[in-house]
């Protein structure tokens, strides 16, 4: 990270973070024993679900480099006994947002099977202080869509056990790819508005298939009967 990146002092940095992370429901707790091995700078729960922690690395300040930071907590991940599988990363600036969410992109899986965020929060002393957000990042479309199908099952499977109707809010498909995996949807698909997201998801669902012109072999049809006209059926015409 660039020196002019680490600005103020490591407690001040440490309280900024703290406070920002309180407003948008996560209040500090103490690791629990399992969790002790791992060093961040500290640990909070989110509001209401008491088993949903995350340790919490700050950066910009004297707590070390965003590089080191994630090298040690991806290894953690993968050889730790009980491995802290969500990690809030805490950043001065969107351009260390953006190195973050690449150092993450170049461990394998790192983004996608464990539960990460990347915070901004500018320093005060900054004469034009952008408020303190979340960063989302720039993913290949093709990604996206694999990512959405399996959201797509997750919700079909919820609402089969729940004895709801079967039916599907795409709006919370679009939340989960933005809150769950960090995606900036509308960036990564070079659109404005959620309607255009979806409109491009469904035309890259019907060219992703195993066959072109065979919708037996689109790898995006759900199995919803095991036999019938409606045995299986696209998850964008749900």
């Amino acid at each position: 990270m660039p020196d002019s990146d680490r600005v103020g002092g490591g407690a001040d940095r440490l309280r900024s973070a703290e406070t920002v992370l309180k407003k948008l429901g996560f209040s500090r707790v103490a690791p629990a024993p399992r969790e002790r091995d791992t060093a961040p700078s500290f640990w909070v729960q989110e509001a209401g679900v008491p088993r949903r922690t995350f340790p919490v690395f700050v950066y910009g300040g004297t707590t070390g480099t965003v590089d080191e930071g994630v090298d040690r907590w991806v290894a953690d991940v993968h050889g730790a006994t009980a491995p802290p599988h969500r990690a809030i990363f805490v950043v001065a600036n969107d351009s260390a947002a953006e190195a973050t969410w690449a150092r993450l992109s170049r461990a394998a899986g790192a983004a996608i099977e464990n539960e990460v965020a990347v915070l901004v929060v500018p320093p005060p002393e900054r004469s034009d202080p952008t408020p303190p957000h979340f960063h989302l990042r720039v993913a290949d479309p093709k990604e996206i869509l694999r990512i959405a199908t399996g959201v797509v099952v997750g919700l079909f499977r919820r609402a089969q056990d729940s004895d709801e109707a079967g039916q599907i809010d795409f709006e919370e498909i679009l939340g989960l790819l933005r809150h769950r995996f960090g995606i900036d949807v509308h960036r990564s698909l070079g659109v404005r508005s959620d309607e255009d997201a979806l409109y491009i998801l469904y035309q890259l669902a019907q060219r992703d298939a195993y066959a072109p012109g065979d919708p037996g072999a689109n790898l995006h049809l759900l199995v919803l009967k095991p036999t019938g006209p409606a045995a299986r059926l696209p998850w964008f015409a749900a």
